[in-house]
């Protein structure tokens, strides 16, 4: 099958192939892949009905701009009718009743869905472990994790059981899993896609963005799924660029580097590699400039505060009274709320949750919640000065390649570590990218990570696009 979307519209254009060919490839691959467990639900019929009606459309000349383009969804996202669980037992049977506006507009312009993705229940952690549907297994090697915690959604696209995928980014979920899978993962600016029909995890975080295999096919996802939508207060009103046809450099760009991010810590492979990105980068006449972002290294606490409050309020509406599942034995309404969530949610659902009320509480809130509030603004003015002197900003992704299943799961700290280079994106709402660069000594995929001004996702996907043909 083809391996980008313009590729493929021009043999559909062409009546090389079909879009029912596409599906049924794509279809066959999700059935050889089964043991990676990527997948919740598969929509078969579906996606055959679809593909037919779309190929009359192509043969109209009346079909949309991705026509034919099969996509995968992350199981946080809602599609009418079609189970959304959150890859959690306590919505095991929850049918939405409208379809995500992010979703919706693929959709309208002929992409095919087929099918939701597994991912650590409700959006929450590194590696894909948490779902209460089983872990996700990284397609390069087996033992290892995809990475999370839109793993499912990294792992159809590495493993090709679909074009492109929806993931969502709280602090990383797309862009820690496309460099785990070698795949490319964006993480839009806050606001630049509607948020409506997204599961809350911490709603001044979440971001929905494409993975793919090329910068081309993301951007072309991304101009679609961009725009202000009325249903979504947060949605900017800022208009949509032409993200698929604005590639080329005018002027080389001013790149900037953050010594301290590239020291202790960082596998010494990925440092390499990417260093190795940088000097190429300087031979081809970018100017590279050393900056410092010095409130950056308390980004982990500060997230972790933050969206563990905002994930402890989200998550107060699940308790078995008015959808999702309701314990099976209970006294009276108090021990209904405290059974269903207790045999619906899994331990880090409720670790988190518990951390969020505590810093919540009184006598706590001034101590933590409003002293990482004020954490969020000194690191948001860090990125607006750097962006005064710089025109975007290269980092490592992640601090090590894939690790095995299980390695961590019994340390949740050095587990939160692994968000340690993509958090300062989601406190800031700056656009983030991860592309792979290569792969480390036992053959796992190396990502870098390019993060660029609010709403400038043209140079952070051009940049992306320079280095992946040219570096």
């Amino acid at each position: 099958m083809y391996n980008d979307y313009s590729a493929l519209r021009s043999g559909l254009d062409a009546g090389k192939t079909s879009v029912l060919e596409a599906v049924k490839y794509y279809l066959d691959n999700i059935k050889k892949g089964k043991h990676l467990n990527a997948f919740l639900s598969v929509f078969e019929e579906e996606s055959l009905a679809r593909a037919a009606e779309i190929d009359l459309k192509l043969k109209n000349k009346s079909a949309g701009k991705l026509a034919g383009m099969v996509i995968a969804v992350k199981d946080v996202l809602s599609i009418k009718s079609r189970t959304l669980t959150c890859g959690s037992k306590i919505l095991q049977n929850f049918e939405p009743l409208y379809t995500a506006t992010a979703v919706k507009r693929l959709i309208d312009e002929d992409a095919i869905i087929i099918g939701k993705t597994n991912c650590d229940e409700f959006a929450m952690g590194s590696s894909n472990e948490n779902s209460a549907y089983g872990i996700v297994k990284n397609p390069v090697d087996n033992t290892r994790v995809p990475g999370g915690s839109s793993g499912g959604s990294a792992v159809a696209v590495a493993a090709g059981m679909c074009m492109v995928s929806l993931g969502t980014d709280t602090g990383g979920s797309i862009r820690q899993p496309a460099a785990l899978c070698g795949i490319v993962g964006l993480k839009p600016t806050y606001g630049r896609i509607s948020r409506k029909g997204l599961t809350a995890f911490a709603s001044s975080f979440d971001c929905i963005g494409p993975f793919a295999k090329n910068i081309a096919d993301a951007a072309l996802v991304l101009e679609v799924m961009a725009g202000h939508d009325n249903g979504d207060s947060t949605s900017a009103e800022n208009d949509v660029n032409d993200y698929s046809h604005n590639f080329e450099f005018r002027d080389k760009l001013t790149i900037g580097i953050v010594p301290d991010l590239f020291e202790e810590g960082l596998q010494d492979e990925i440092r390499l590699q990417i260093k190795e990105v940088i000097k190429k980068l300087a031979s081809d006449g970018f100017v590279i400039k050393n900056i410092s972002l010095p409130n950056l290294k308390y980004s982990i606490q500060a997230y972790y505060i933050l969206t563990t409050a905002e994930a402890s309020s989200n998550l107060a509406r699940y308790d078995g009274a008015r959808y999702g599942v309701r314990a099976s034995s209970y006294n009276d309404l108090e021990e209904m709320y405290v059974n269903s969530r207790t045999e619906g949610f899994g331990a880090e659902v409720k670790r988190r949750i518990m951390l969020g009320t505590y810093v919540l509480s009184a006598g706590y809130y001034d101590a933590y919640y409003r002293k990482a509030q004020k954490v969020r603004r000194l690191i948001k003015n860090d990125f607006v000065k750097a962006f005064k002197d710089v025109d975007l900003i290269i980092t490592p992704t992640t601090p090590t390649t894939a690790f095995k299943i299980g390695e961590k799961t019994d340390d949740p700290l050095e587990m939160y570590l692994n968000d340690v280079y993509t958090t300062s994106s989601n406190l800031s709402g700056n656009p983030a990218l991860s592309i792979p660069i290569g792969f480390d000594n036992e053959k796992l995929p190396v990502g870098l990570q390019i993060i660029g001004r609010d709403f400038d996702e043209v140079s952070v996907l051009k940049l992306g696009n320079y280095i992946m043909r040219n570096c």
